[in-house]
């Protein structure tokens, strides 16, 4: 009889956002590349759904969304009984997905799985965990998986398997004025998952170097892995007419005739300096913006709202200013890459990035991307993209200016984007991991 599959577990923790993020896509990926390497994948998500002895209830507050608040006196009772069993740690239990709830909506969000597990309101408890002991909270799972492969730095540990942790930058320790994060309680956290896991694993060779030089991770204990980068071809393969169309439809747009920033609006990605530097470059099209307003959105945001050019026409969910800037709450996905393949560029001048998926994914496609030179950026997109000191208006006009005028050079570009990308494809990505986990004593199946 064959040997059973090696049992690994990675966390929910961003799996279960409504809208992707590149550390959520970063998850996904890994579990995809888990399981092309032959390893039986554990997903262990902390949502809010209530415990129950039922499966099918299990089932079905898994896919419920819209859970609501228990009674204060249910509430306060779990929270007691928490506490009182916290040198203990929480205890998972089996989500059963049998298909008796029809989940298609969700089928694109979902990782690849062999079993899920969740813990109620896990990654809340941990955190509060943490900020009353200092410590990790300790989570048990039955027949416990040889290694659980925390996607991001979380407060949490399985007793008895071997816990690793993905750190995909130090960016509050970098540029700690971007970020909301209480910097010295995730400085002791990220110190103290350096100093107790069993490997740190991060994104790019820029990230390893802050690793080690900030929380003093001996080098050998930090693997590089990257990311995969991977677009399905049920988005790639639509015929360019039918992008143009789709793109006209909805927004008016013209192929090849608008420029393209898809992000969170935080100070991070710089989105201020790129609108200055898109206005002073003097280039026909409006630039399209595609993400959600986070922390100091409107600081980013205020020349959108300066006198001088502000028009502002609301048209279901875009906001336009003069038709120069067209500001998107939110794309669906095919949408997106709708939006990304009929751009003219897509700018993506990020202060830090760990990795910088938007970018890669851009390039794929095909599009040619201006970007930073600083972090990640210039090891992950070569010279198949131009880059700019991201604090430099000027270099940034200068870059816009060049691609817009310079057909050539956006021929170039898109024809070395792809080529570049394929070096972070799922199947390189998969060698990589499964080089990591057999340095881990954990060999993909098959494997020597």
């Amino acid at each position: 009889m064959a040997p059973s599959a090696p049992r690994i577990f990675l966390d929910g923790y961003n799996l279960a956002l409504g809208q992707g993020t590149g550390v959520a896509t970063y998850a996904r990926n890994l579990s995809f590349g888990l399981g092309a390497l032959g390893y039986e994948v554990g997903v262990l998500y902390g949502t809010r759904a209530a415990p129950s002895i039922n499966p099918l209830l299990r089932e079905i507050a898994f896919f419920d969304e819209r859970v609501g608040e228990p009674p204060r006196w249910l509430v306060l009772l779990r929270r007691l009984r928490r506490m009182m069993r916290a040198p203990w740690g929480e205890l998972a239990a089996p989500v059963p997905i049998t298909g008796q709830v029809i989940a298609t909506t969700f089928r694109d969000r979902l990782p690849h799985f062999d079993e899920i597990w969740n813990t109620q309101d896990l990654f809340q408890q941990a955190h509060a965990h943490f900020r009353v002991f200092g410590r990790e909270l300790r989570v048990t799972i039955p027949e416990r998986p040889r290694l659980m492969h925390w996607t991001y730095p979380l407060p949490l540990r399985i007793p008895g398997a071997r816990n690793i942790y993905t750190l995909h930058d130090l960016v509050p320790l970098r540029l700690p004025y971007t970020t909301l994060d209480n910097k010295r309680r995730y400085f002791r956290l990220n110190r103290r998952l350096g100093r107790r896991a069993a490997h740190i694993v991060t994104v790019s060779e820029a990230s390893k170097r802050d690793i080690v030089s900030l929380l003093g991770v001996p080098e050998e204990r930090v693997t590089n892995t990257y990311q995969a980068v991977d677009i399905p071809r049920k988005f790639t393969d639509v015929p360019m007419e039918t992008v143009a169309a789709e793109i006209r439809g909805s927004f008016g747009l013209e192929a090849g005739g608008y420029w393209l920033f898809f992000g969170a609006i935080e100070p991070k990605k710089n989105v201020g300096r790129m609108i200055q530097a898109f206005l002073a470059s003097g280039v026909e099209g409006p630039l399209v913006i595609v993400g959600k307003k986070a922390w100091k959105s409107e600081e980013e945001l205020r020349l959108m709202f300066d006198d001088h050019i502000r028009y502002l026409v609301q048209e279901g969910m875009t906001l336009r200013t003069r038709h120069k800037i067209i500001l998107l709450d939110y794309a669906p996905f095919r949408l997106l890459v709708n939006l990304i393949r009929g751009a003219r560029a897509v700018l993506f001048p990020s202060l830090y990035e760990g990795f910088g998926l938007p970018a890669l994914e851009s390039m794929l496609l095909g599009t040619p991307v201006i970007t930073s030179n600083t972090a990640s950026m210039p090891e992950v997109v070569g010279d198949a993209a131009l880059t700019v000191d991201p604090y430099d208006i000027s270099a940034l006009v200068g870059a816009i200016q060049a691609v817009d005028g310079d057909a050539g050079l956006r021929g170039r570009l898109a024809e070395a984007g792809p080529r570049r990308a394929a070096l972070f494809s799922p199947d390189r990505y998969a060698e990589r991991l499964g080089a990591l986990y057999a340095r881990l004593g954990v060999p993909p199946a098959g494997a020597g």
